[in-house]
């Protein structure tokens, strides 16, 4: 334990002081019950910051005489003795304690309304009435808190903890960043009525960096508040605003509320209410910018490749320069938090990798953490082996790796990201009839370009309130912006249909989910893709805005003889079997991979390598599946 301050020294002297001149005046009233009720003050040194039985009168607004009723209540606690002149003054030996009834005789300037539940001492919660006799002789006792901070002991207020967390200690931020928490501080030091601030946009980790940088320089000590673990009444929730706001006035507290993930239906009013009459340091984190009064809005950045360079550096140190950082500054926006929680681990890493190959794929690994709550991480098996397309078709894919490799020279080196954020994004639209290979290609880029691939549901994301599908999005693609992973938004008809009709409210908003959608997949820095089997039904508008068009035509003959040569693993066992001859059925790549998996179940069953009457019973269950009725012409000469 530190030793005590000379602060904290003169402090808890000149509390004591205040006690003995308390009891000096009320053993002088017990005297002469004429004797002057003004009570003197104990002298303090002006070059010391005040004691904080000053401070607390001035931030809480006590009268003299409130300031009175508190030194009462808190010498029972700090002169056993006094209980006794307690008694004898209000001439009931049963009653050794501080009443409002000893307080309106004894003390100066007396005001009745120091007793009312809306003035300050009951108000902030400073002292307890506790018995069930009449108020004016009901005893009065100092709340546990108040008592320690006037000995000058800072601490959280116990009742609070349930609700509220320190943020964690702040990390190292990149200039940008840390331009903001200075500006922060200097809001909270050149301002009379403290303003909200409201930090919105980039990481949610970065907001909270951000904050914690802030206060770390101010000397505030910051707390985030847990929205699902406030009371559930409103007596509680009452009880807990008031103790927080009491803690802001008296102590160097800071309360950070990430409201990110509250949708509009979810956000308790009781929220807005306690947002509302907060006085002290409030930091509000958002996704978008929040309109609320007095509020100062600031947009968080994300670190810039050349600030994430530095950070590498900072966290590997010397082995950063056994690495190329450029690729990986290019393809990942890491928050600096997530930068050295990297480097922590490649340091605890025993694979045979390189290092630059144990930094990509932990790079991989970090940015999944949030993902993964939005979306469907596909495993990507598939290689360029295992596409059978036209040329035109893979020329197209092999240039979409290619933007992919290169955007980090085409941007940065030859300078196409300073002219703008728009159409920065890598988009393509894979259109074609189901089976044709369209989630396959996904997959090969994703292997080919060792990214994540994720599927986004968009039946799940779409909703009809609002603006909930725009936050839906957003999440979404904020999240993959840390790892650059590959979006497949599959079957996007529903929402990439022909520009509808504006008719009414609904018709304007499904338009604006399209339009910010389509924005989002222009700034993306990795890879999006959405799926349609119809293409027809994607309107030109909209194709305009996508970088690469992909069509995926049914496959003829000579593709459907690759495909089958292609389908079966070298480990499956296979007798007399007739490419040419399966590729008389007319299906698409994927009905083919299905027949020939469900062919090779069906030979595992009798201990048989796979043969051309396995493919015939699992080609008849796969047409009954498609409701389609197996043409003589497309089996003949099989058996």
């Amino acid at each position: 334990m530190s030793p005590p301050t000379a602060w904290t020294v003169q402090n808890q002297r000149y509390l004591y002081q205040s006690v003995a001149l308390l009891r000096q005046h009320l053993v002088a009233i017990q005297k002469d019950s004429a004797a002057s009720k003004s009570l003197a003050e104990p002298d303090w040194l002006p070059e010391q910051p005040p004691p904080a039985l000053t401070t607390l009168c001035k931030a809480l607004s006590l009268s003299p005489f409130e300031r009175g009723i508190l030194l009462l209540c808190a010498a029972a606690a700090l002169d056993p003795g006094l209980v006794q002149t307690y008694a004898a003054l209000q001439g009931n030996p049963p009653c050794p304690y501080p009443t409002w009834n000893l307080a309106l005789r004894c003390l100066a300037p007396a005001r009745w309304n120091a007793l009312t539940p809306a003035a300050p001492l009951r108000h902030w919660q400073l002292i307890d009435l506790t018995g069930d006799e009449a108020l004016t002789i009901q005893a009065l006792r100092i709340d546990e808190r108040i008592l320690h901070y006037l000995m000058g002991v800072t601490y959280l207020d116990s009742q609070l903890e349930t609700c509220v967390t320190p943020l964690a200690a702040p990390v190292a931020l990149p200039p940008s960043q840390q331009a903001l928490a200075e500006r922060i501080c200097l809001e909270w030091s050149h301002r009379e009525a403290l303003p909200l601030i409201n930090l919105y946009g980039g990481q949610a980790s970065n907001r909270v960096a951000i904050a914690a940088a802030a206060c770390a320089h101010h000397n505030v000590h910051p707390y985030a508040l847990e929205i699902s673990s406030l009371p559930s009444t409103t007596e509680q929730r009452t009880h807990f605003q008031r103790r927080w706001e009491r803690e802001a006035a008296l102590g160097n507290y800071a309360l950070f509320i990430e409201t990110s993930a509250l949708n509009s239906l979810e956000k308790p009013a009781f929220l807005d209410s306690f947002i509302q009459r907060q006085k002290g340091r409030l930091i509000l984190s958002s996704d978008e910018p929040l309109l609320l009064p007095k509020t100062v809005r600031l947009e968080v950045p994300r670190p810039s490749p050349a600030e994430q360079t530095t950070l590498w550096h900072q966290a590997l140190g010397e082995a950063g320069a056994e690495v190329e950082l450029g690729s990986v500054t290019s393809q990942f926006s890491l928050d600096p938090e997530s930068i050295f929680q990297v480097s922590a681990a490649l340091s605890q890493s025993t694979t045979d990798l390189s290092l630059q190959s144990r930094l990509w794929q932990a790079c991989r690994q970090q940015a999944r953490i949030t993902l993964d709550n939005l979306a469907q991480r596909l495993t990507p098996m598939a290689t360029w082996e295992d596409l059978v397309l036209p040329a035109g078709q893979m020329r197209t894919l092999k240039a979409i790796v290619a933007a992919v490799q290169q955007r980090s020279q085409v941007y940065e080196t030859w300078g196409f990201g300073r002219k703008s954020d728009r159409g920065l994004g890598i988009s393509a639209l894979f259109a074609g009839s189901s089976g044709t290979g369209k989630t396959l290609s996904a997959e090969v880029l994703a292997q080919a370009l060792q990214l994540d691939l994720y599927r986004i549901d968009l039946s799940a994301v779409v909703s009809k309130y609002i603006g909930e599908t725009e936050k839906n999005l957003r999440r979404i693609f904020d999240a993959a912006e840390q790892g650059g992973a590959i979006l497949l938004f599959d079957e996007a008809d529903a929402l990439f249909g022909k520009r509808s009709e504006v008719k009414d409210s609904h018709d304007r908003h499904a338009n604006i989910e399209v339009s910010y959608l389509l924005q989002r997949m222009e700034t993306y820095r990795g890879l999006a893709i959405l799926t349609t089997n119809f293409k027809s039904a994607i309107d030109p508008a909209f194709l305009r805005r996508i970088r690469f068009v992909v069509s995926f035509p049914f496959p003829d003959v000579a593709q459907r003889i690759e495909m089958w040569q292609r389908v079966f693993p070298e480990q499956t066992p296979t007798y007399g079997l007739a490419p040419d001859k399966l590729a008389q059925l007319t299906v698409p790549g994927g009905n083919i991979y299905s027949i020939a998996m469900n062919a090779a179940f069906l030979a595992s069953a009798e201990s048989s390598p796979v043969q051309m009457g396995h493919l015939l019973q699992a080609a008849q269950s796969e047409y009954t599946k498609l409701d389609k009725k197996l043409a003589e012409a497309e089996v003949r000469g099989w058996i």
